[in-house]
């Protein structure tokens, strides 16, 4: 069908193309004008309009004859475009995810640069102060002149500072840079009231030499985390938990769940001060009763406040 429909639309053409030809050429000598326009190119026109009817009639006859010529050019051909406006407009999303991760990628690789940089900075020595590092700890009560008191804090941990980086040099007017809006917020904070531990932490790590530190603080609440004579935390130790190993274990879960308890209730010290040799005190109460249960606690000595160091003792009884 295809065939002859091509066939015929070229017979067609072949039959009007003359026509239209003639049809110029005798509008050309009969002087006929369109519009005012001289005959030469009324007679160009007329040319121009019957090919514009040759391919008017061929996709006409193609529209009528063939189902398949209508099925593309009305619905494919949209379809098709429609298609592509939407892969255009799901393809946006993942052009900003691309870039958002070219970014990432970008930044990941400065903190590589940067990560092997510190590396090399370890190995040789030269750096004195890690990222995150506590430089100075100090107490504060909120008064009248609490500007005043942060003042004596920021100049006290400075020269305490510069003795570390800088030791040999004479000592300099500021090393440590904090961020004016941090200096703002311990500031108002602080003009509220109550009792306060500041910690003032290093940003970056810092070379020996290093003329700078930028530093940023922390506030806490300066309360009693523990008291004396109270059970922190306690464990109890089976028949079957009596051999060494297991004795190691307890021991090691109990004091682990001790300096979570204190950090959670506001401590911020790292380590537990123990008084006595708690593997010891363990073994030689269990040397007296080898199938009896027993109860270990952690008491503290005395009270701790935030900064405080925990100082404790075990307690062993039979169960």
């Amino acid at each position: 069908m295809a065939g002859i429909l091509i066939v015929f639309l070229i017979i067609l053409g072949g039959l009007i193309a003359p026509f239209g030809d003639l049809l110029g050429t005798k509008i050309g000598k009969a002087r006929f004008s369109i519009l005012r326009l001289r005959p030469k190119k009324t007679a160009t026109i007329v040319t121009i309009i019957t090919g514009g009817f040759i391919s008017a009639i061929s996709i006409g006859l193609l529209l009528l004859v063939s189902e398949e010529f209508r099925q593309r050019l009305f619905v494919d051909i949209p379809f098709l475009q429609k298609t592509l406006d939407d892969s255009k407009k799901a393809l946006l999303p993942l052009q900003e995810e691309r870039k958002k991760l070219e970014d990432k990628i970008m930044n990941k690789e400065k903190e590589l640069n940067a990560l092997k940089k510190n590396v090399k900075e370890f190995r040789r020595g030269n750096v004195v102060i890690k990222r995150g590092q506590t430089l100075f700890i100090a107490e504060v009560t909120s008064n009248s002149n609490i500007k005043l008191d942060l003042g004596k804090i920021y100049n006290s941990a400075d020269k305490y500072v510069q003795k570390i980086v800088i030791p040999n040099k004479k000592e300099i007017k500021n090393i440590l840079f904090f961020r004016s809006s941090d200096i703002s917020e311990i500031e108002e904070i602080t003009a509220e009231g109550g009792d306060w531990i500041m910690l003032i932490k290093s940003a970056a790590n810092v070379l020996r030499g290093d003329n700078f530190v930028f530093v940023y603080p922390e506030l806490f609440k300066n309360k009693i985390v523990v008291r004396r004579g109270e059970v922190i935390t306690s464990e109890i130790l089976e028949k079957k938990d009596l051999d060494n190993k297991n004795i190691n274990s307890k021991l090691k879960t109990l004091l682990g769940k001790t300096r979570d308890k204190i950090k959670f209730r506001g401590s911020i010290v790292n380590e537990i001060t123990t008084r006595e040799d708690f593997i010891k005190k363990i073994r030689d109460s269990v040397k007296k009763s080898q199938n009896k249960k027993y109860l270990l606690e952690v008491l503290s000595l005395k009270d701790s406040r935030t900064a405080d160091p925990i100082i404790v003792e075990l307690n062993i009884s039979e169960l």
